[in-house]
């Protein structure tokens, strides 16, 4: 799962940076999220361990009696622009001095690697599977992670435009296994009917970029 909305009325692009809470639509629809999945079996919950991602748990972890655990592997990637606003006008992107970060988008340069981001989300989906064998799982983490965590198990390229993302605010990203082996990629978006007007990340609407 991807978390929700998050309290971000300058438009800064947080990272990993704490102190970023989810807004009030945010904790909705982390509850339209738990909503979808009162009635499956879960028996792990564990997120990120930014707050937004650890809120956004939490509705899940309680409706079925679990405490949300925390794993460092499922974090925000590492980004040049951290801390920064980064739209038109005045945005970082802008400035001559950040320009060096764009010298290689197939890695990419102005963040953690690609391949380095799927690796240790992969570790954490089997340490997930591990711990709920038999059940389900539910890991909270955000949209990159997500996104290049699907393109690996689908075994697409990793590199991408980040407009081309299927994964919004607080949607689901399922991966079904036969043993240890996976079967099944899907996609939904329980939170969808709260997207309209939402902010993604950087104060933008998701009506823009979804």
């Amino acid at each position: 799962m991807r978390h929700g909305e998050v309290d971000n009325p300058h438009g800064v692009l947080y990272g990993r940076l704490p102190g970023y809470h989810l807004s009030e639509r945010g904790q909705q629809m982390a509850q339209a999220a738990a909503d979808s999945l009162k009635d499956e079996d879960i028996t792990h919950v564990v997120a990120s361990p930014l707050e937004r991602a650890q809120e956004t748990a939490a509705p899940v972890a309680a409706a079925h009696g679990l405490e949300v655990g925390v794993d460092d592997r499922l974090v925000e990637s590492v980004n040049h622009f951290e801390g920064l606003t980064v739209g038109r006008g005045d945005g970082a992107l802008w400035r001559r001095r950040h320009w060096k970060a764009y010298t290689n988008p197939f890695t990419p340069s102005w963040g953690e690697p690609y391949g380095e981001i799927a690796a240790r989300m992969t570790e954490a989906l089997e340490a997930a599977r591990a711990a709920a064998e038999g059940h389900e799982a539910v890991l909270v983490s955000h949209q990159l992670p997500v996104w290049t965590l699907r393109r690996s198990l689908e075994r697409k390229r990793l590199w991408h435009h980040p407009r081309r993302r299927e994964c919004t605010l607080a949607s689901l990203t399922t991966v079904r296994f036969h043993g240890s082996e996976v079967v099944d990629v899907s996609y939904s978006e329980p939170a969808a009917h709260l997207l309209p007007g939402a902010l993604d990340v950087t104060g933008t609407s998701t009506e823009v970029i979804r």
